[in-house]
């Protein structure tokens, strides 16, 4: 089971011959099940300017094995993940990857990312990245 974050989803929709894209890829061509957050859904879908291409788009990501949790307690989770980092001295540069972390310590799952934010996490967490 892998979550495929944001920067694995930009890459895949703009078709950048990334590794990470190209697994999101591979995934899709042998009908393997794709996890999404409703975070990344809205990370992805804010990046669209052009209505029939979000329209596209939206169909394509709702369309996944979306992980929900409630999301006050993935806000709290998240937040004292980020709290726990600051104490060791690690900043994260974008918030939400802390939430989309959650996801991914909370439903056991490896994320597959091209994004330096979820190294740090998984350096000091038990945060499981997928290699490439």
């Amino acid at each position: 089971m892998i979550l495929f974050d944001t920067s694995v989803w930009i890459d895949y929709l703009n078709a950048r011959p990334t590794k990470h894209a190209q697994k999101l890829e591979s995934f899709f061509k042998n009908n393997y099940r794709v996890f999404i957050t409703p975070t990344i859904i809205q990370e992805v879908l804010q990046g669209i300017s052009n209505q029939k291409r979000f329209d596209k788009v939206q169909q394509i990501l709702i369309n996944q094995n979306v992980l929900l949790m409630k999301s006050v307690d993935a806000a709290i989770k998240a937040a004292e993940l980020y709290s726990s980092l600051r104490q060791k001295g690690v900043t994260i540069r974008k918030p939400n990857d802390c939430l989309i972390a959650i996801y991914a310590l909370h439903f056991e799952i490896e994320i597959c990312h091209n994004d330096a934010d979820f190294d740090l996490i998984a350096q000091n967490s038990s945060l499981k990245i997928t290699t490439i």
